[in-house]
């Protein structure tokens, strides 16, 4: 009898303890902990969408930029389908990415503008060449010395 009494007691203790554990968890939760790092607290925005074509290449291309709800930008090149190269490979882009802007200038350069959460705008310019799409291996090739800081912003 002895040893039921005790297997009864083992088996309070333990179920006891999960209670206590499955308790216990839930305010642990509440206490503020944030599973998300550190850049995603920090930045959390709405998704932008921009694009242009240089309408003196043929076939056509069209270069699309996105941001994610996280702030990081990404450029798409129609000659290589599928892929979207993050804008944060290039030197000095924005780290928190609000809204963008695209265009096609004089001897065939991508103009690529960024707005980050401070109301800084980045710049890059990246020539384009027809017969080469861009790549998340190429595109700092193409870019130059990436973004740089456009004078006079915020306004």
């Amino acid at each position: 009898m002895t040893k039921l009494a005790w297997a009864v007691r083992g088996v309070s203790a333990v179920s006891g303890a999960v209670l206590l554990g499955a308790l216990m968890a839930p305010s642990a939760a509440a206490g503020g902990t944030d599973d998300r790092d550190e850049h995603e607290r920090k930045c959390s925005v709405s998704r932008d969408f921009s694009l242009t074509t240089p309408d003196d290449i043929v076939p056509t291309i069209v270069f699309r930029v996105a941001t994610d709800r996280q702030g990081h930008a990404f450029l798409n090149d129609t000659r290589n389908p599928g892929v979207w190269i993050n804008l944060g490979l290039l030197d000095n882009a924005p780290k928190c990415v609000t809204d963008t802007a695209t265009d096609v200038g004089p001897g065939h350069n991508l103009k690529i503008d960024l707005l980050d959460k401070k109301g800084v705008v980045h710049h890059t310019s990246c020539s384009i060449n027809a017969a080469v799409p861009y790549t998340p291996a190429n595109l700092a090739s193409f870019c130059g010395v990436g973004f740089v800081r456009v004078d006079g912003t915020p306004v």
